[in-house]
């Protein structure tokens, strides 16, 4: 039997190694608050913009605007018969438009964090402003192309910006096959935790 020296052994002279958290430790409660208002503050500041945009009259469009219910529909006519300008502005927009959910769903409703997730309440949330469009705005019909495009913004708002966000402001989410298995600060107190030394 022998100890191992100071330089090999893990965690340091007395060979026990550093426990480390589970994930990044979290933001201090500041920070967090912080970051929730700002969160429900650009929250709000979008809410006004998404109903400025998609729940105004538009007297103009009445005879032209027709409801889709086949995914794919709207999106393969501004491919196929408007101009590359016009084609970008619509299907851009309407993925622009859900990237700001992305982003801030992660920040502001914890549990919505992952990329299931926010696609279900983006496409829940938008599902329930176009048929509000349609059945009460004059000149706006219900699309589905429109909500694929905003939840196609909104995965792409997490991916990029959201989901590194949400992780920073709060503590990792412990998954259901995490459960029963320790992490790695319970991991780490076993044979070297104990204060025993390997063998020789």
């Amino acid at each position: 039997m022998r100890k191992p020296d100071e330089k090999t052994a893990p965690g340091g002279a007395r060979g026990r190694p550093e426990a480390a958290p589970f994930g990044r430790p979290p933001a201090s409660p500041v920070v967090r608050a912080l970051a929730m208002v700002g969160a429900f503050a650009a929250t709000v500041l979008f809410s006004v913009v998404l109903a400025r945009l998609t729940l105004e009259p538009s007297a103009a469009s009445v005879d032209l605007v027709h409801s889709n219910v086949h995914p794919g529909r709207s999106i393969s006519a501004y491919l196929n018969g408007a101009s590359v300008r016009e084609a970008a502005r619509q299907l851009g927009g309407n993925v622009l438009l859900g990237v700001p959910l992305g982003v801030l769903l992660p920040v502001l409703v914890p549990p919505a964090r992952g990329l299931l997730r926010v696609a279900v309440v983006t496409a829940t949330l938008m599902t329930l402003v176009e048929l509000i469009q349609g059945a009460l705005v004059s000149g706006r019909a219900f699309d589905v192309d429109d909500v694929i495009l905003n939840t196609a913004g909104a995965l792409l708002g997490y991916l990029l910006v959201g989901r590194r966000l949400g992780r920073a402001v709060h503590p990792r989410r412990r998954h259901w096959w995490h459960r029963g298995r320790p992490g790695p600060a319970e991991a780490g107190a076993g044979e070297w935790g104990a204060g025993r030394v390997p063998r020789a």
